[in-house]
């Protein structure tokens, strides 16, 4: 039985009618069609398996690779009294059971997954037994090695396939190229060829290059000019937090983000941001996947990204409310010449991949034959101090290795938040706290976690915020609530980097470094680079038109906004001026006349004549022979 899809819009997002495009995605899926989406970043993707997934019976699988984004959709979804769940690394081993249970016996609609709960050969069989009805692939560029942000374990969602004929895929992106969109139905298994397309022209977003050798300066200048939120990408932790305090300094209101702060941090900065107190935010990649903020004004990017996809990605965070936007990247003469070196960092030599791989395997006390499906606690900078290697070069050999499946790099490890009672059970009745949600929340902790009195207990916030029916913001306030009245002592959680091996420590001798891993990556990321000091140095063709033509949308139609588009526009008006003023010595050349007849003579705008003959007047090329009539003659 398939429900109507508009009384499901209506009902629980309170919407008519649909947006462009969202209508043919969902009516494709109802059909049983694989298909695949592209659509812009804030096109409403989700809303597309959302409703799919209600209009028909069952349980909608969605993978995605980010824990922030799947709460934050687990949590929406629940405020519309729609049920769903999600399971990640780090929860409780009873919480995850008991949500497998739920999913079994058909009492929740939405379950989301990262892709490397799919490597877990008992989720899997647990998966079986579930009535899945729709399996939707969020970000699925990553499928792809021809995409810019490849993940192996995207890979193993064509197994997951196998256990459901005839149950479609939808498939979901923002950023793909014509070669990226054939690799994700291939790697998928699209029975038939299905991709339904949005335009990605922007028409409220303006497109910027500022070539600047004074970058600190020219941020300064665009950011003083702006009323709304901002976005201030960098590459570097340490550039984040320094133009962060430059910007302070300056008068400007501005925030750091970046993976490298604790998750407390990063939602209380976040959170600043969105509400406006605080406009700005200077931030590496890692605010990205689940930022929607609908008045962003300006997205700068101080540094030229590694490719169009993100930098189109990142840029298209500007101007959601279809209200005029800009993206504007900061260049220079230096940051051209760096991008050759990028190359060199993303992929080092064969020989030190290796050496980053045995050094790896000591850092984590691994013996040959030890480590797999093991986890370990990662601290990059440490672990570049004690082996003498290079930060960025690390990171890119690891990323090859997880490509060649031996090891993999992740945050999606969370370290669950503790609490402990500070007080006697027997004493709490002296505490008067006089907020209910504090109340219920001591009541729910004594009854799930037992000795809380006498040692720290490791909470899950989701399940206590699922039983207060409450936002995890709020939770997280009551905690801090609780621990200022020194009634508990709360820990927050974190999402820490860890290493996960995939494949036991094997010798060096073992080791195989192929041509997908490294040399096809390496001459594909060449042309991505390549594609963006294009976009850089094109200084003939529309922004906008440049960006579609990478996504494979071909259009003649200029956006009229951008950088080149504007300076196209102000020459021509010099251009048609000259010409104009030409005419009009012309005409005066072989008499007098007046400007109502001049006027008539030229066939132009007669204020565009008017201001023309200001202008020869103040220059002193012709002159009044009678105010009166306003009479106007060349001058000898």
């Amino acid at each position: 039985m398939i429900r109507d899809i508009k009384e499901i819009l209506k009902t629980y997002w309170g919407y008519d009618d649909f947006r462009s495009l969202q209508e043919e995605i969902i009516r494709s899926v109802l059909d049983g069609k694989d298909t695949l989406a592209l659509m812009p970043t804030g096109g409403g993707k989700s809303l597309t398996y959302q409703v799919s997934g209600l209009a028909m019976e069952g349980l909608c699988l969605v993978v995605t690779p980010l824990i922030a984004l799947m709460k934050d959709q687990v949590e929406d979804l629940k405020n519309r009294q729609i049920p769903a769940e999600a399971i990640y690394t780090g929860m409780r081993r009873d919480r995850v059971e008991s949500i497998i249970n739920k999913c079994i016996y058909d009492t929740v609609k939405f379950l989301y997954v990262s892709p490397e709960r799919l490597y877990s050969e008992r989720f899997r069989e647990k998966l079986r037994l579930m009535n899945v009805c729709l399996i939707t692939v969020d970000e699925a560029h990553c499928i792809s090695q021809w995409g810019y942000d490849f993940r192996p374990p995207y890979l193993r969602i064509a197994e997951v396939r196998e256990f459901f004929p005839g149950v479609p895929t939808l498939a979901l992106t923002a950023t793909a190229t014509p070669e990226v969109v054939a690799d994700i139905q291939k790697q998928l298994h699209f029975s038939t060829p299905n991709v339904l397309s949005k335009s990605f022209r922007r028409e409220n977003i303006s497109y910027v290059i500022r070539e600047t050798e004074a970058k600190p300066l020219e941020l300064y200048h665009i950011l003083s000019k702006v009323q709304g939120g901002a976005i201030v990408y960098v590459r570097t932790r340490l550039k984040a937090s320094s133009i962060a305090a430059f910007l302070n300094k300056s008068g400007i209101k501005s925030n750091f983000y970046h993976a490298g702060l604790s998750s407390a941090q990063r939602s209380r900065r976040q959170e600043a941001w969105k509400s406006g107190k605080v406009p700005v935010v200077v931030a590496t990649n890692a605010f990205g996947m689940g930022i929607d903020k609908a008045d962003v004004r300006v997205v700068v990017h101080y540094d030229v990204p590694d490719s169009p996809e993100a930098y189109f990605q990142e840029a298209g965070r500007a101007g959601r409310d279809g209200k005029r936007a800009y993206a504007v990247l900061l260049s220079s003469r230096a940051a051209l010449g760096g991008l050759k070196k990028r190359i060199d960092d993303a992929f080092p030599p064969k020989d030190y991949i290796l050496k980053v791989y045995e050094s790896l395997a000591n850092y984590c006390q691994l013996g040959e034959g030890e480590g797999q499906g093991r986890t370990f606690e990662f601290n990059l900078k440490l672990f570049a101090r004690n082996f003498k290697l290079n930060e960025a070069r690390v990171m890119a050999a690891i990323s090859i290795l997880e490509v060649a499946g031996f090891l993999g790099y992740t945050t999606d490890i969370n370290s669950r938040s503790r609490v402990m009672f500070t007080v006697l059970r027997d004493r709490l009745y002296e505490f008067e706290t006089g907020d209910p949600l504090l109340e219920k929340l001591m009541v729910l902790l004594m009854r799930n976690y037992a000795g809380i009195f006498v040692q720290d207990a490791y909470v899950d916030e989701v399940f206590l915020a699922d039983q207060l029916d409450v936002t995890r913001k709020e939770l997280y306030d009551a905690f801090v609530s609780l621990a200022k009245r020194k009634i508990i002592r709360y820990v927050p959680g974190d999402a820490k980097p860890y290493i996960v091996y995939y494949q036991p420590r094997l010798p060096l001798s073992y080791i195989t470094i192929g041509r997908e891993a490294y040399e096809n990556r390496k001459e594909l990321f060449v042309t991505k680079i390549g594609a963006m000091a294009r976009y850089i140095q094109d200084n003939e063709t529309c922004r906008q038109l440049l960006l579609m033509e990478y996504f494979g949308q071909k259009e003649d139609k200029p956006c009229g906004i951008c950088d080149v588009c504007i300076g196209k526009k102000k020459r021509l008006q010099r251009g048609e001026r000259k010409k104009l003023e030409e005419q009009i010595l012309q005409v005066l050349a072989k008499q007098n006349t007046n400007i109502r007849e001049l006027v008539r003579e030229l066939g132009e705008d007669k204020e565009v004549v008017i201001g023309q003959i200001r202008k020869l007047l103040d220059e002193g090329k012709i002159q009044y022979v009678s105010t009166l009539e306003l009479g106007v003659t060349g001058k000898s």
